[in-house]
């Protein structure tokens, strides 16, 4: 298959054995196919279409999935690079006013025209750096970016967790660079610049100037986890200061682009979940009663996460003045996560009405979309040999 050529609907719909939920398979392949990270919107075209990541042909590439009538195009056609030089799909950005899209290939930055396919490539790293994730403003004019030095050949990762990797590459503190690059062409500005790990760059759907990224690495080990940075000034500040033995993070921006969700834990005490406005204002914060590996929503009225490796349960939560009601189960997805393109990454749709997540319960990833029923018509939350308790 080649860049334009269209597969059939893989799609199929059933009800989740446990819960009674409908749920909408978008694809079913023989090699992993994931939706975009949490923070990273994949829908395009007026929301007719799905942004996803496929290993068809054993080579990584983007697909669009047709939402109408399941139908999937091949976007890109990219001869494959070798692990270390090669960069996940998963984080790829759309540019939210026309129809581009911009990913990471090796050492290249490329937009590419969703409608006609013609690629361009606005950026190359500098030698001895490698990149991560994509995110676009709000007015479509910038796509920005994080780069940092490669310590691949310094760190000891055959065979084992990914945690290693994340501990070693933050021991390093490699030289990283916050990098704002125009998505007409034209040279890049560096907004930003710190001798430690930079990482997840998510820009503000709504103000152009704001972003968020993180100090990235261990939370047991990061003193602070969650930055915002003016891109007009300069300036940068803590967002949802940490206290001593706090840890936050898997921070993402709710729809209204001003405030960010974020989750965290204190020693010996439950998990929580809150959201705080970017200039530290309106912060909302309540304990859960069980926690997730990550969480998603676009505002506070319901919230959505992944439960663990040991509980692999879609959960969900609604706000009330008295803190969070929930869990609530939408169901079992048996998901493995074993790497970190074969997370679950759960996000709700914009019109919040199904949510959309990956799954390799069947041994390959596939991506779902699982409808949202009345709150409380779900089963609450049972901890393993006891009684529900989730109001």
């Amino acid at each position: 298959m080649a860049k334009g050529d269209v597969y059939d609907a893989e799609w199929r719909t059933f009800n989740h054995p446990e819960t009674g939920v409908k749920v909408t398979q978008l694809t079913n392949h023989r090699g992993h196919t994931t939706h975009l990270y949490f923070t990273n919107p994949g829908w395009y075209a007026g929301g007719s279409k799905l942004l996803v990541s496929s290993d068809r042909n054993n080579v990584p590439n983007l697909y669009g999935v047709d939402l109408r009538d399941g139908q999937i195009t091949q976007l890109t056609d990219l001869p494959s690079f070798s692990p270390s030089a090669e960069v996940q799909f998963m984080h790829s950005g759309t540019n939210p006013v026309r129809g581009e899209a911009y990913y990471w290939y090796g050492t290249q930055l490329h937009a590419l025209d969703l409608v006609t396919l013609r690629e361009r490539v606005l950026y190359e790293t500098p030698p001895g750096f490698r990149a991560r994730t994509v995110n676009v403003t709000a007015d479509g004019r910038y796509v920005c970016t994080n780069v940092f030095e490669d310590v691949a050949d310094r760190l000891s990762i055959e065979m084992s967790d990914r945690g290693v990797r994340i501990d070693q590459t933050f021991d390093l503190r490699p030289l990283s660079r916050v990098v704002r690059v125009p998505t007409d062409g034209g040279p890049e500005e560096i907004v930003l610049e710190d001798k430690r790990w930079l990482n997840h760059v998510n820009t503000s759907p709504k103000l152009p100037h704001i972003l968020t990224y993180c100090h990235e690495g261990p939370w047991y080990k990061v003193e602070h986890r969650i930055w915002g940075l003016d891109m007009r000034t300069g300036e940068t500040w803590k967002i949802r200061p940490q206290a001593p033995g706090e840890r936050v993070g898997h921070e993402y921006w709710l729809a209204d682009g001003e405030h960010i969700g974020y989750h965290g834990w204190r020693k010996g005490e439950s998990p929580f979940f809150g959201s705080v406005r970017y200039d530290n204002t309106e912060r909302t914060e309540a304990p859960l009663s069980q926690g997730s590996m990550h969480f998603h929503s676009n505002d506070l009225s319901l919230i959505v996460g992944d439960g663990s490796k040991s509980e692999q349960q879609l959960r969900l939560w609604r706000f009330h003045e008295d803190g969070w009601h929930g869990p609530r189960i939408l169901l079992t997805h048996r998901c493995s996560f074993h790497i970190g393109t074969n997370h679950v990454h759960p996000r709700l749709t914009p019109d919040g009405r199904q949510v959309l997540f990956t799954s390799d319960h069947v041994g390959y990833a596939n991506v779902y979309l699982a409808d949202l029923p009345d709150f409380d018509s779900l089963p609450a939350y049972e901890p393993p040999g006891q009684t529900a308790t989730a109001r």
